[in-house]
């Protein structure tokens, strides 16, 4: 009788589908791009992020101070890259690293008149993709202080704006013997998402700049920020920022780890604020890199170093630590969970730490001494994915199918 009452019920009414439950997309693998003092390193890490395949080296004895894949077509890497015999250039891949090919046309400042003392590109420091609706678009900041636009894939450079040869300008740079140890440099290119005519660059030293013309114009935006006791802080040339991201979630609110301090702004705000006052003082607030999280204007990460005395450029005491902000700068919190807990005198250069957009966060820095640590769960605890490499210069992720 079941059976038959069953096939019954199944005559008088269609038939029932059950719902096939929503299909999870996949997880993005991630992919950090690492370059160092000699050479560069492509490390491949499962959904999960707890194991990782190294690529490398690529430009094995180059400087390679950036490295850099286009997000806009997520196969594209441009290397800045130098040797001692060979000088700086570029090196570009089509095919996520596999093969390179040197630009045809590196950066390079224009010939100066005859009789006239002119400028060489030492190297290019930075390299930063432009607005999404400009594809194969780029931006190049070089030391000495220069920027330069590539329109072809980073195949071909040439200067941008008119600052590379701005006497004003020029008199902010100051000379190849001022500042950084290894050279002025002209970094932090940014391109608002919303708006690819608004820009900011960087200059160590000579401060931060803005345009809201496409180039054709920029104006210093340095108020607020503080200079070395002793030196003027109306002379922009003294105006040293280490480092400036602009927020994805909110891209009015800018962070920046300066020579002197961290610091905050809030557009159409003019003035920076400074909120590494709220860091330990035993720590301070003086580092190179900061990190932004990409959900969370409130949300970022810095890695201080100390700043006292001759600037050893170590970690505070040999005891290294990330610190957190999570309410924009009004409090700070350690993250050492996993590093080591003394004697490691190793710091991080201010491209040398980055974020992921998994969820949770994943952060990543590379040590002056040649580690690659990674934390999963936003800086709570920390893991040593690589050993033994030389100097880092930089690290980027990017998230790949």
């Amino acid at each position: 009788m079941a059976r038959t009452t069953q096939k019954s019920a199944t005559r008088k009414g269609p038939a029932v589908r059950k719902k096939r439950a929503p299909r999870t997309p996949p997880a993005h693998r991630v992919l950090a791009l690492v370059a160092t003092r000699k050479g560069a390193w492509l490390f491949h890490g499962d959904a999960t992020r707890k194991t990782w395949r190294v690529d490398g080296p690529h430009f094995l004895g180059h400087i390679v101070n950036h490295l850099v894949l286009d997000p806009r077509d997520g196969r594209t890497l441009l290397a800045a890259a130098k040797t001692g015999h060979l000088g700086p250039t570029i090196f570009r891949s089509t095919d996520r690293g596999r093969t390179w090919k040197e630009a045809s046309t590196p950066p390079a400042f224009a010939k100066s008149a005859e009789g006239e003392i002119g400028r060489a590109v030492d190297h290019t420091f930075w390299l930063t993709p432009c607005h999404a609706n400009e594809p194969n678009a780029w931006y190049a900041g070089t030391s000495p202080q220069g920027l330069f636009r590539s329109d072809d894939g980073g195949d071909t450079w040439q200067p941008f704006s008119y600052i590379n040869d701005d006497p004003q300008y020029r008199t902010w740079m100051g000379t190849v013997q001022d500042g950084t140890p290894d050279g002025p440099k002209l970094h932090s290119i940014i391109v608002d998402p919303r708006d690819p005519a608004h820009l900011y660059f960087s200059m160590s030293g000579g401060g931060v700049h803005e345009s809201v013309d496409g180039g054709r114009s920029f104006s210093p935006l340095v108020k607020g920020m503080e200079v070395v006791d002793g030196f003027d802080v109306r002379n922009i040339a003294f105006h040293d920022p280490h480092c400036v991201r602009l927020c994805p979630s909110n891209p009015d609110r800018l962070y920046q780890q300066n020579h002197c301090g961290i610091y905050r702004i809030d557009r159409p705000s003019n003035e920076w604020t400074r909120i590494g006052k709220k860091m330990p003082r035993r720590v301070g607030d003086i580092g190179f890199p900061i990190v932004v999280h990409p959900r969370d204007a409130d949300t970022a990460w810095v890695f201080p170093m100390d700043g006292t005395m001759v600037w050893p450029r170590t970690s505070p005491a040999g005891k290294p630590a990330v610190y957190v902000t999570r309410n924009g700068g009004k409090s700070w919190q350690r993250l050492d969970t996993g590093l080591p807990e003394s004697q490691a005198w190793w710091t991080v250069k201010r491209q040398a730490m980055t974020a992921d957009g998994q969820d949770p966060v994943g952060l990543y820095f590379g040590t002056t001494s040649g580690e690659l640590w990674m934390s999963r769960d936003e800086g709570k605890r920390w893991t040593c994915i690589a050993r033994n490499l030389p100097e880092i210069y930089a690290v980027e992720t990017v998230q790949i199918p």
